[in-house]
This record gives structure tokens, C-alpha cells and sequence, in this order.
């Protein structure tokens, strides 16, 4: 099963989705601690394990973290050989002054926003599909 390449169905297609809860980046001491609390994603750096949590797991845990984010979730299946689909969100994301963290997936790009833009940002990947949203 392959995603779609074609950037101008891509962008027609994304259909953002905000999903529910905050979200944060933060270091695991360990890979043992980062698979005993279940990260959404996590990558292995040189420098450490980066993790993204909920922002409420990760305050239980008093693991320190520097920004809280809204996840969005471009509904299209993206192929990891598009080209473009990161370049042309990102774009509008920095024409709006919203900075963001993506991570790409097998099905799809998942954008990770300050939580007090998210908002803001949805309205920037709608104007973006050219669907004119309400």
C-alpha cells in the first residue's frame, strides 16, 4: 500500500486534524525509562533519547520539557517519497509566525505546533488545501 505523491492532491486532500491533549518534547535518562513510559514517538539521538509525551505524563513524572504543543495530524496518506508536502506546510506555518516540529509516519505527517497557536495554525493548513472551511 503506497501513499499518494502527487503534491497538489496532497495539499487538496491533507485534511488537518487537531487531536485532543498537549503535548510535550523531553529526555528520557534512559531507553529503559523512555519503554517504561510509552511515548508517542521517541528518537534515538547521539545525545539522548528525545521523547514526545503527554504533557500530563510527563508532569507526573516531573520530567522537565521547554514547550507544550497541539498535535495535528494530516489525514492524507502521504507517501514518504513526496515531495514538496513539508516544504508547502512549513511555509504557510512560517508565514503565519508559527514555528513547528514534524514527524512523518507511514501513513501520515504529524505537526506538532505551540499549543497557543494551534488554532491559528489549523486555519493556515485549511487556507492551505484551498476548501474553503467554515
Amino acid at each position: 500500500m503506497t501513499g499518494e505523491t502527487n503534491l497538489q492532491k496532497l495539499l487538496k486532500e491533507m485534511k488537518p486534524e487537531l487531536n485532543t491533549g498537549e503535548y510535550v518534547y523531553c529526555l528520557a535518562d534512559s531507553k529503559e525509562q523512555m519503554k517504561s513510559l510509552d511515548p508517542l514517538c521517541y528518537f534515538l539521538e547521539k545525545e539522548g533519547v528525545t521523547m514526545i509525551l503527554p504533557k500530563e505524563k510527563a508532569d507526573a513524572m516531573n520530567i522537565p520539557y521547554s514547550t507544550t504543543c497541539a498535535w495535528i495530524t494530516l489525514t492524507v496518506h502521504s507517501s514518504l517519497e513526496a515531495v514538496g508536502l513539508t516544504a508547502a506546510f512549513s511555509k504557510a506555518l512560517t508565514d503565519a509566525a508559527i514555528s513547528c516540529n514534524v514527524v512523518a509516519a507511514f501513513y501520515h505527517d504529524h505537526i506538532f505546533v505551540p499549543t497557543k497557536d494551534a488554532a491559528r495554525a489549523m486555519q493556515a493548513l485549511q487556507m492551505l488545501t484551498g476548501v474553503k472551511h467554515e
